[in-house]
């Protein structure tokens, strides 16, 4: 499968989910190493006139499952990838369209996963995500771990 053929699954994937529908979530690709998504502040706007913390949260956490799910296509196989925890910081509010990133963490090894994956059905990595501010630096982080189970 090319990257963007499981570009286009995972953008079907995003609009077959109400609650990432409503938010009208768009798969932008891959940039270097890092899935990029986004979403208007329209559709995700609080009642200050900034992006509602739940949407920001939510952006991150499609945007580490999308991560993971695309690269285990490209890899030929076929997983249900699950959010196991994650850490959010809310660092500064955001006043645009919303604009997330995910990367394998630090340190995380995707063969590992990969050949854990394969070998017991399982595994887990560990995934950072950020949204981005438009001048430069972050409005939100999230570090989560993602579990995938191996379909049978």
């Amino acid at each position: 499968m090319s990257l963007e053929e499981a570009l286009q699954e995972l953008r079907e994937y995003c609009r077959g989910m109400p609650p990432v529908a409503a938010m009208q979530v768009e798969v932008e690709g891959m940039r270097g190493d890092a899935l990029r998504l986004t979403a208007p502040l329209s559709a995700n706007v609080n009642d200050k006139g900034n992006a509602f913390g739940g949407s920001l949260t939510s952006l991150m956490t499609v945007a580490g499952w999308g991560l993971v799910t695309l690269k285990l296509r490209l890899a030929g196989l076929k997983a249900e990838v699950y959010v196991a925890d994650s850490q959010i910081r809310y660092l500064a509010p955001l006043y645009d369209d919303l604009v997330a990133e995910a990367v394998f963490a630090e340190g995380q090894a995707w063969d590992l996963f990969v050949d854990t994956l394969v070998q017991r059905g399982r595994a887990r990595i560990q995934v950072d995500a950020r949204v981005l501010l438009p001048e430069g630096g972050l409005a939100t982080t999230l570090s989560g771990r993602y579990v995938a189970i191996a379909k049978r």
